[in-house]
């Protein structure tokens, strides 16, 4: 099924992330990675539904078009290129992802799903999506890095998400929506406020702030 070349890719797509130096490599992939998910409803055979369609495209332009805009914004005020000494390094990141992947097809397979869903394999994929979003948080310094992580966590509770499109589409997309772009425009305002003030975006020198 196509679904399953799409949830493939959005694993690969983890592994990248968590294996790449580059800040815009990283958003580039991460990017990838929204409009994949974005792309999954349709190839669900959920086409039918209008609500759905509209859901999928707001998705795939709020992830393939307003988000890249915002990075680009970003990257033109800011002089970084690379995230050069993360707080885990790049080999270590590339083990704990696949421990994660690991643990996530453990983990999802002793949860109790439905009998024959077809959506079985949609669980250990955001569960993975989740921890890769998770590593990212905590092992990048670069503030713009970890918008990166912040966004493949939102990637892994909209793929948890589609699981109940049939039950509660509207409900469960427009919130994962709205949180995806509150998400956002915060990291937005943070960076901002980190670049003024230390004119960097490596929050390891949010360790000067003082009382």
């Amino acid at each position: 099924m196509l679904s399953d070349l799409i949830i493939a890719l959005v694993l690969l797509t983890n592994f990248t992330l968590v294996s790449a130096s580059r800040i815009n490599k990283a958003i580039q992939v991460a990017v990838l990675q929204g409009v994949l998910l974005g792309l999954l409803p349709l190839t669900m055979g959920l086409w039918r539904h209008a609500h759905i369609v509209l859901m999928a495209a707001s998705a795939i332009a709020v992830k393939g078009w307003l988000i890249p805009a915002l990075f680009r914004r970003a990257m033109r005020k800011v002089p970084i290129t690379r995230e050069v000494s993360p707080y885990i390094g790049y080999s270590t990141s590339l083990m704990l992802c696949a421990l994660g992947t690991g643990l996530s097809l453990v983990m999802a397979h002793n949860l109790p799903l439905k009998p024959g869903t077809a959506t079985a394999i949609f669980l250990p994929a955001s569960l993975a999506t989740l921890f890769t979003g998770f590593l990212l948080l905590v092992s990048r310094r670069k503030a713009i890095t970890q918008v990166v992580g912040y966004l493949v966590l939102e990637n892994g509770i909209y793929l948890f998400g589609l699981m109940l499109i049939e039950e509660m589409p509207l409900l469960v997309e427009a919130g994962i929506l709205l949180d995806l772009f509150v998400g956002i425009f915060v990291m937005g305002i943070v960076i901002n406020h980190i670049r003024v003030a230390f004119d960097s975006l490596d929050t390891g020198h949010l360790s000067e702030l003082r009382d």
